[in-house]
């Protein structure tokens, strides 16, 4: 059943930000970075933490996934830090999946030889 949940979870996002390109003239850079933005600010107002509990992987691994967690790891350094924590917290609560992101970009960019398509 989590299976389940996480791809209703994952598609619904999918779906939205496929019918954002669709219906918007929004660019893709824009749509993925709305999409961060929206993971923060539905993080602050506890809308979010009951989406990753119910979807799981379905909400914790998109974009608005990747906001909540920097939103969390803000929150969390700032009790700890203080201030100190705005600038901190966020890195601290990402460092694996950015870590992971910047590796896997290089093994992909060594391996298949990117360029400029003509």
């Amino acid at each position: 059943m989590d299976y389940l949940k996480a791809f209703l979870c994952g598609g619904i996002l999918c779906a939205i930000g496929q019918i954002l390109i669709d219906k918007t003239q929004l660019t893709p850079a824009r749509i993925l970075t709305g999409y961060v933005v929206a993971g923060v600010l539905l993080g602050a107002v506890g809308v979010y933490q009951p989406i990753s509990d119910w979807g799981g992987a379905g909400a914790s691994v998109p974009l608005t996934g990747f906001g909540f967690a920097l939103a969390k790891g803000v929150k969390k350094a700032v009790e700890e830090k203080g201030w100190l924590g705005v600038f901190t917290g966020g890195l601290t609560a990402t460092a694996g999946g950015i870590a992971a992101a910047v590796i896997f970009g290089v093994l992909m960019a060594l391996l298949f030889r990117p360029g400029d398509k003509r």
